[in-house]
């Protein structure tokens, strides 16, 4: 629950820096390696000082098989590294708060060392003009500049604004693009982001749960969820985070068991609705056809071919809540089983 606060309250605050570790990256995209060979990347809301998103796919362009890499960067970013220096930095410089687009389209050895690491990135940036620009807006995923790179992606993939998520996902189903990206669990709730996971338009990635986040200096210090590095680097870690994509994965294909038998004393009907409740996914009865009312981690199990999505407790229920009993539980995903 407080990593729920939290991330609601860094909403509400619309403090959106929070930076993806780039071991959470790797181990979420080594699912997904199959579809990027001949594709164009597209980071719209990344940065090469910060944007381990984008180191990922700098650093493995070449196992990836990637076309192009495209990261794009809001000014007045407020988390600087100095593991890469642009062209128009130096070492004795501060690193400047403006806005630019970095295109790759070929990254190579350039130390001599046998391998593709952060040393030859950050070659690549100094030394090749044609790679590193400024744009002429704000580097908005919402401006114009932005849009038409967006247009040449085959791919996009970000750990976008929290509270833009909803206007994000909007933008790339409006120009249909395959994306994978960093959300909170409660954005299944949302009409507009239900909808499209009903539709299996999008779905959850592999990771479901805690994750932790690099955060600007001006962040708060809290109770819980809260710490600073060695090096002074604070941290935040949330507790329902997930990956949202429409890239498809194996996992989203596997049964889940299903062993109880179904009880009118151990799955009550809602009070305010024709289906029965169920508390937790591994309790989903495997004889029962009706509607049930499921916890919002069974998304993390969902299989299109084993289960229909009906609804969600937030749109179908009288009061926007489940009751049983007269008490309010938590909200549910309607679903039913497919014979």
């Amino acid at each position: 629950m407080a990593g729920n606060r939290s991330l609601n309250a860094a909403m509400k605050a619309k403090q959106d820096e929070f930076y993806t570790q780039i071991d959470d990256i790797s181990s979420e995209l080594k699912h997904y390696r199959n579809h990027f060979r001949g594709k164009v990347v597209f980071c719209n809301c990344d940065d090469p000082y910060e944007s381990n998103f984008f180191k990922y796919f700098a650093l493995n362009f070449n196992s990836l098989g990637l076309k192009k890499l495209i990261a794009t960067c809001y000014d007045g970013s407020p988390v600087m590294g100095n593991e890469l220096l642009l062209q128009f930095d130096t070492p004795d410089s501060e690193p400047k708060k403006i806005a630019y687009k970095v295109e790759i389209t070929e990254v190579d050895d350039y130390n001599g060392d046998g391998a593709v690491n952060l040393s030859d990135v950050a070659y690549l940036l100094q030394n090749n003009k044609n790679v590193l620009s400024r744009l002429k807006g704000n580097g908005d995923f919402r401006s114009q500049e932005c849009v038409e790179l967006l247009k040449q992606a085959d791919i996009v993939c970000t750990n976008p604004p929290f509270s833009l998520f909803r206007e994000y996902v909007a933008q790339l189903m409006n120009y249909e693009k395959k994306f994978l990206i960093i959300g909170q669990q409660n954005a299944i709730h949302y009409k507009d982001i239900f909808y499209n996971i009903k539709s299996n338009r999008m779905w959850l990635g592999n990771k479901f749960g805690d994750m932790s986040f690099q955060v600007p200096e001006y962040f708060e210090p809290r109770a819980t969820r809260y710490w600073q590095d060695e090096n002074g680097q604070k941290w935040r870690s949330m507790g329902n985070i997930c990956w949202f994509t429409n890239l498809d994965i194996p996992k989203r294909h596997e049964t889940l068991d299903l062993w109880k038998k179904y009880t009118p004393e151990e799955y009550p009907t809602y009070d305010n609705y024709p289906a029965i409740n169920v508390n937790k996914t591994v309790d989903i009865p495997a004889d029962y056809d009706g509607v049930m009312g499921v916890p919002i981690t069974f998304m993390d199990k969902y299989n299109p071919d084993q289960f229909e999505i009906v609804d969600t407790s937030t749109t179908a229920m009288p009061k926007g809540a489940p009751y049983v009993n007269g008490k309010r539980i938590y909200e549910r995903i309607l679903i039913r089983r497919k014979k």
